[in-house]
């Protein structure tokens, strides 16, 4: 059941960092069983309620899972994993497109904006007890989405959108609490739900998003929050379009409690509108980040949701970081307004690229996914014998293993460097690693 690994504590808190630092170090592999809590507690000379309280601080912190009569394993993706042992090493000479990162060349140059920010603080040093949210930077934000139909509420600032919903997910949920989320959906994001002790349950996405029977499925089946990506959603390409948003709404309508976060981490680089769900329910967030625009090293997110949701997230905030630097905020502000993005030119760049390499692979029989943002989602019948061979034929794809849950295998190809010239190659290698056209049936 263990192998060599040997679980040691008297005391239950040790008993679960033993648990979760083989986790750690790979002694415990994800999907391995745990002995029976009685069994433990016999080995190891103490009261079975001791080892029940070490599992249950396991479950709550993401490491472990329990299936009833089943018994308790690690969790698949357990939170104390690291993400680098999902990902493929992509040896010298081999054509990286896993990594989901932006096209260097469409980022624009920040040292302007930094510089015109760092003068304003110099004019005015930024002191404790100030507003934590650049007032200029609150009003920039509130009138672009007030534009775009987003109810209103207060603005708060986040070190991107990670740190946003994750202190979203705390004001508002307690450990057990069930998330719904996209599936398949970002990996961090699927990593951080049981890191915060809650439960995830998957909700299927389509090229318009989350597939409404599936949301009204979770969320009558107890889950306390939903998390949707309103557009270039990661890795599948899915935005939300408005007869999905109304769909939508008309689910949650019927939950007013539940907890809505929106994530959209794709402004900047997608050409599609914002269809908000934000006002279908009483507790809400709203999130949009820099990463995707601007550089992932511009560790900036806004957040506005309801009153009582984003006083909860600043006041916690309040008691760690304070507030994120007014440069930043400011150096953000100058980069919104002013013309550093054209949106439309990034999203046109990204669209071309990501268009051609679905038709390339619809020429050759193969079915993939991009509706917006930067990457193509390719359903396949055996995703660790095409991530394989396409390493062998000179491709690094990422594995689909990082970012689903129940849903069917697939591989993701971020098309942000890819050279128009690379597009056909990469499909035929593509098309080559799944194998003959029959064998290509899969659901």
């Amino acid at each position: 059941m263990l192998g060599e690994y040997r679980i040691e504590g008297r005391r239950a808190a040790d008993i679960a960092a033993s648990v979760e630092r083989a986790v750690g170090d790979g002694g415990l592999e994800p999907g391995q069983l745990l002995p029976p809590m009685r069994e433990l507690a016999a080995r190891l000379g103490v009261n079975p309620n001791t080892v029940a309280a070490a599992y249950r601080t396991l479950r709550e912190r993401g490491v472990i899972e329990t299936a009833g009569r089943r018994g308790s394993r690690v969790r698949p993706k357990p939170a104390t994993t690291a993400r680098d042992r999902m990902r493929v090493d992509v040896p010298p000479g081999v054509r990286d497109v896993s990594q989901g990162n932006p096209d260097p060349a469409l980022l624009p140059p920040l040292a302007e904006a930094f510089a015109l920010a760092a003068a304003e603080g110099d004019a005015k040093p930024v002191l404790y007890g100030e507003d934590a949210v650049d007032p200029g930077l609150a009003r920039y934000v509130r009138t672009a989405f007030d534009a775009e139909g987003v109810p209103a509420g207060p603005v708060a600032v986040t070190s991107g959108a990670l740190d946003a919903i994750e202190r979203v997910l705390a004001a508002r949920l307690k450990p057990g609490d069930a998330v719904a989320v996209e599936d398949p959906g970002w990996g961090s994001m699927l990593d951080l739900v049981p890191a915060l002790g809650l439960r995830t349950v998957p909700v299927g996405v389509d090229d318009e998003g989350p597939r409404p029977a599936d949301v009204e499925r979770a969320l009558s089946g107890g889950a306390r929050a939903l998390i949707v990506t309103d557009r270039a959603q990661n890795p599948t390409g899915a935005t939300v379009s408005a007869p999905r948003a109304r769909a939508l709404r008309d689910v949650l309508a019927a939950h007013p409690e539940v907890l809505l976060i929106e994530d959209d981490h794709g402004h900047g680089i997608v050409d599609q509108p914002l269809h908000p769900l934000a006002g279908a329910v009483r507790h809400w967030a709203l999130v949009r980040s820099t990463a995707k625009a601007y550089g992932p090293d511009l560790r900036l997110a806004v957040l506005t949701g309801d009153p009582v949701t984003v006083d909860r997230v600043q006041g916690r905030q309040r008691l760690g970081p304070g507030w994120v630097s007014m440069l930043l905020q400011r150096a953000v502000l100058r980069l919104w307004s002013g013309d550093a993005v054209d949106a439309r030119e990034v999203a046109a760049s990204y669209g071309r690229r990501r268009d051609a390499l679905i038709a390339a692979l619809a020429e050759r029989g193969v079915l993939a996914h991009g509706r917006s943002g930067m990457n193509v989602w390719v359903p396949v019948p055996d995703e660790t014998g095409v991530v394989a061979r396409l390493l062998h034929a000179g491709w690094g794809v990422a594995p689909g293993a990082r970012y689903r849950l129940a849903t069917p295998p697939g591989v993701r190809i971020t098309i942000a460097a890819l050279a128009d010239e690379e597009i056909v190659t990469v499909a035929e290698a593509v098309a080559s690693a799944m194998g003959p056209a029959p064998a290509r049936r899969y659901d």
